[in-house]
């Protein structure tokens, strides 16, 4: 199964034009969060992936609640929006889990979720599903400017139990387009401008 993955787009009308393009040649799109700019402006880049007809699974970023980005794809029918559930895709299963985890330094604005909280919503994950999180597991492409790792503790002890074929975050534009490897899973940090990745299902 080929998988167009993306994330934080931040209302880049161009990257999302390109995203469409890009649709073509695949089997699902992935959106990782971060669709807004704290809270506006997530019509700007939904109402241009609504051209998108390929299925498309989404989760919101900490720019925008999971209701803003369910009532923003209102109009968009192949688009899943998941918030600690999943859907099955052509025999393949994903679960999705949105939002700044741990809790982000950005104030009030940021949609975020504690360690606990996570877990909670990680629980239902299959084993060997595609994941879809808006926040990178801990320590792996989640190195800030400084050099600082800020992913989510919940999520990597999730992917070493549940070891999901592919897990696509961003939030930490820093470590946009990296990869590694967490055992048997491929952890991207995707980016805006769209990575095409092929998992043999």
């Amino acid at each position: 199964m080929k998988f167009l993955c993306f994330s934080d787009l931040h209302c880049d009308k161009d990257a999302a034009r390109r995203l469409v393009h890009l649709a073509d040649e695949i089997d699902v799109v992935i959106g990782a969060g971060d669709f807004a700019n704290q809270h506006r402006g997530i019509a700007d880049t939904i109402d241009i992936l609504s051209a998108i007809t390929k299925p498309s699974v989404l989760v919101p970023g900490n720019g925008e609640t999971v209701d803003e980005l369910r009532e923003a794809t209102a109009d968009w029918p192949s688009a899943s929006v998941l918030h600690g559930n999943g859907i099955c895709i052509a025999g393949t299963e994903f679960w999705g889990v949105g939002g700044g985890i741990p809790v982000t330094p950005f104030g009030d604005w940021s949609y975020d979720f504690d360690e606990q909280q996570a877990a909670d919503m990680l629980h239902g994950c299959p084993d060997h599903a595609v994941l879809v999180v808006h926040s990178p597991p801990r320590d792996t492409v989640d190195h800030d400017s400084a050099g600082r790792v800020r992913g989510s503790q919940a999520i990597l002890e999730s992917v070493r139990s549940r070891k999901p074929t592919l897990v696509v975050c961003g939030h930490i534009h820093s470590d946009w387009g990296k990869q590694v490897k967490v055992g048997p899973s491929i952890v991207l940090n995707a980016g805006p401008q769209g990575v095409v990745v092929t998992i043999d299902s």
